[in-house]
């Protein structure tokens, strides 16, 4: 693979009343970013140039294109996804915000799906007002987990020294244990191991994986789960020659910075896993879904309203979002290229 090709990043907006346009502004900002990738952003130029004066981003410059067909190399790229003039109402969720994050969603989904794009970063939406006919999903995961027609994903949070993921999702605590089977189990560990191995280079990956219970059940006294499902799933991927360990009660592992000495950890639901992560690394942490057939990451944040239009958002954990995504995409080409 050409090491100089700029990877084409798709940029959703997210909920336009929340942090999603101001963290892509400063981030894009910076002209650097042009070196590794083509970023497109499926928005409107109202929005961008509300947040540019905002913001003052003087460096901040963007190329309107009618298509994804049409991209200019070394520009920012700005696909417009609707005509109206957009209200905005920063901190309040409206659905007028909501319609224009799945607009956005959809537009640069669709360009993905039809290989005009490398790979998507998708900014915060508020999972409730982006609710549509199109749109009757948690988040993000599960939407394109359906629009790509992938099997199975996985949720995997990513820093420079910690990786999370979940084996359940966006879902009540209430339903966790139910959901829990061998198969299950076992399936999220084979996309872990997977994605370790293709998209982050970890020939031999190490993974350990959390108890549901407290004390991992305390052989039984807190719970079965481990004794009937974790530890016999656990038990067959290590007879299949993976390096695959516990379950470990998941206070001790993070207490213990146990973590520091496997590649990744897989806990059993969201704020198990989530917890610990954004406790470590709120601020650079990136959201990545392994298991799809094309690459999508975003921020490990929300869409922040408490701090929207006071201009203090930190750009960090989108600008990590953006790198990775890079990363990861010239890695799965690399592996597509066949050898000289």
């Amino acid at each position: 693979m050409d090491t100089k090709y700029k990877v084409k990043l798709g940029i959703s907006i997210g909920d336009t009343n929340g942090i999603g346009p101001e963290v892509i502004v400063k981030t894009l900002s910076d002209q650097r970013v042009l070196n590794y990738c083509t970023p497109v952003i499926y928005a409107a130029p109202g929005v961008l140039n509300r947040v540019r004066k905002a913001l003052s981003a003087e460096h901040f410059f963007y190329q309107q294109v009618e298509s994804a067909n049409a991209l200019v190399p070394r520009k920012v790229n700005l696909i417009t996804c609707w005509d109206q003039e957009l209200s905005v109402t920063p901190g309040v969720p409206t659905p007028e915000s909501g319609k224009a994050s799945l607009d956005s969603l959809l537009a640069a989904s669709s360009d993905l799906k039809a290989g005009l794009l490398d790979g998507l970063v998708t900014a915060p939406i508020n999972k409730d007002n982006i609710q549509a006919e199109e749109f009757n999903f948690p988040g993000h995961t599960e939407f394109l987990t359906s629009y790509f027609d992938a099997p199975e994903s996985l949720m995997l949070l990513v820093s420079e020294d910690l990786r999370v993921a979940t084996v359940t999702g966006h879902m009540p605590v209430k339903e966790v244990a139910s959901k829990l089977t061998v198969e299950l189990l076992i399936r999220k560990m084979t996309i872990l191991l997977e994605s370790l191995r293709k998209d982050f280079g970890i020939l031999k990956p190490r993974i350990a994986v959390l108890g549901l219970n407290p004390h991992a059940g305390e052989e039984g006294l807190l719970g079965t789960e481990e004794q009937e499902i974790i530890r016999p799933a656990i038990m067959q991927m290590k007879e299949r020659g993976n390096l695959v360990f516990g379950p470990y009660p998941a206070d001790g592992f993070f207490g213990m910075r146990q973590y520091k000495q496997v590649d990744a950890v897989l806990a059993m639901y969201h704020d198990q896993g989530l917890i610990p992560f954004k406790t470590l690394a709120f601020e650079s942490g990136i959201n990545y879904t392994a298991g799809l057939p094309i690459v999508r990451t975003s921020p490990d944040h929300g869409t922040a309203y408490d701090i929207a239009n006071k201009h203090i958002a930190n750009e960090t954990s989108f600008r990590e979002a953006l790198f990775l995504a890079c990363d990861i995409v010239k890695k799965r080409l690399a592996e597509e290229m066949p050898a000289v």
